[in-house]
């Protein structure tokens, strides 16, 4: 079995924007919703054997592009898409992992199983080095329900990319 080959890189935006290619088009249509929600550029290619080996590729190059950017340490957001409302709040931590509400696995989108989302996720946390927690409050279409899910990591992995804001009674003291 040869490993999969994979790339990733990521930089602030004022705009967000992505050119991925995972092989899984569910999946770079996600990332792309994370960039647009964390004003992030994002470069993602993987040359899959396998789409279980595709996602853990994407997810680790991904999750290794955002190690060392998250100036604030931590990040939160709360983000609807169409009838779903997910957050997510994230932090750098030694033993990093993904803690979730949301089970999909009899669901599937794109003609892939949305498990493959939550797989996706608990590599890019081990990638970051980050906890990760991610809950779905409300949302009827798996569709939807992932966008959210996304959209809620790209705008908190955003705000944990950029240097906290600090008040001039902060900087005072």
């Amino acid at each position: 079995m040869s490993e999969t080959q994979s790339g990733a890189s990521v930089a602030l935006a004022a705009e967000g924007s992505a050119n991925v290619e995972t092989g899984l088009p569910v999946l770079d249509h996600l990332v792309a919703e994370l960039a647009r929600a964390g004003r992030f550029r994002i470069a993602l290619e993987v040359a899959p054997d396998s789409t279980g080996e595709a996602v853990a590729a994407a997810a680790t190059a991904l999750g290794g592009a955002f190690r060392g950017r998250l100036l604030a340490g931590a990040g939160w957001a709360l983000v609807p898409a169409a009838e779903a409302l997910a957050s997510a709040a994230l932090e750098v931590d030694e033993e990093p992992r993904l803690v979730t509400n949301a089970d999909f696995s009899d669901s599937r989108v794109g003609g892939v199983s949305n498990d493959v989302a939550s797989r996706f996720l608990a590599g890019l946390a081990r990638g970051a080095g980050i906890n990760l927690h991610v809950r779905v409050l409300e949302g009827d279409d798996p569709q939807h329900v992932l966008a959210a899910i996304f959209k809620a990591v790209g705008a908190a992995l955003g705000q944990a990319c950029r240097p906290a804001q600090t008040t001039d009674r902060e900087e005072s003291s």
